[in-house]
């Protein structure tokens, strides 16, 4: 179940508070061989992180809510007028619904869907305020870490994090989806993409801090939504990684994101292991896709 009043916890606006995170070593990468060939989890690695500042949760909708209100920044989802929304979620009118997203038929293009009607144009995020802010790109993140003095952590960091210094974990947690039967996180319960069972409680998003945090203090590294990473994507980069604070390649056309989101099942995104990656181009925005922030390092 999931933790009761986690999420009152959180600052009401502006910069989440930041936990420190210490130097060390770990081994980045698949060891249990279960991830995607395309998503490049192998080869495992060592690297050694210098210490930095994380927030412990996702940025909020009430957070994000500060940052526009103080800069008048638009999105680029509110520039592009849609959105993807996940289709049992949809709160718009029916003219509002574009059409389904080619090859992935369970995300309509929803006209006015964006960080602050994360479901369409019948929704508000003041309904869901300690929930993650959604339909973010990985420009619209950079522009609020240049806001609040902060900035993305580099894909290397948010695995170490994700750890919790914690050696050959599958999960922020450890190695069983379900310990005891205990619900860790916010993923898909049920038959994708038609039937959710809400064994934990949520259909979309759900407040930050709702589950329990890893051994770094943590929250949500796996499921509620994707995280974007400072780095540019690449299959084939970890053959290549420097093994002290790798920042990815020096160019490319996707940004990495981490650690799954409320759509993720086995049956067809085992993405939320710690270990997982996957990518987007930078200006793409979903409802199921935000991100935290960090803080020095190397």
């Amino acid at each position: 179940m999931p933790e009761a009043g986690a999420a009152e916890l959180i600052p009401a606006g502006g910069t989440p508070p930041l936990v420190r995170v210490p130097a060390g070593e770990f081994t980045m990468g698949d060891a249990f061989g279960e991830g995607y060939a395309a998503d490049g989890e192998v080869p495992v690695h060592p690297v050694r992180i210098t210490g930095f500042e994380l927030a412990p949760t996702l940025v909020t909708n009430r957070q994000f809510a500060a940052f526009t209100e103080a800069t008048g920044y638009q999105t680029d989802a509110e520039r592009f007028g849609s959105s993807a929304v996940f289709h049992l979620a949809v709160r718009a009118r029916s003219r509002d619904i574009l059409g389904a997203v080619a090859g992935a038929g369970w995300w309509l293009n929803v006209h006015g869907a964006d960080w602050a009607h994360p479901a369409g144009s019948r929704s508000h995020w003041q309904d869901v305020p300690d929930h993650p802010v959604v339909h973010v790109s990985w420009s619209d993140a950079v522009r609020y870490c240049q806001w609040s003095r902060t900035r993305l952590p580099t894909e290397a960091e948010w695995e170490y994090a994700a750890r919790g210094g914690q050696a050959g974990r599958r999960f922020a947690w450890g190695d069983e989806l379900e310990p005891g039967g205990t619900v860790m996180a916010n993923l898909w319960h049920g038959t994708f993409p038609t039937r959710n069972t809400l064994r934990d409680g949520y259909l979309t998003t759900s407040p930050v801090g709702a589950f329990p945090a890893n051994d770094f203090g943590m929250y949500d590294m796996a499921g509620n939504v994707w995280e974007w990473c400072a780095d540019w994507f690449s299959r084939g980069y970890y053959a290549r990684s420097p093994r002290r604070d790798p920042r990815g390649p020096a160019s490319g056309t996707h940004r990495v994101t981490r650690g799954g989101s409320y759509l993720c099942h086995r049956s067809y995104c085992h993405r939320y292991r710690v270990a997982a990656r996957s990518a987007n181009t930078p200006e793409s925005s979903t409802a199921n896709s935000g991100f935290r922030v960090a803080r020095g390092g190397a």
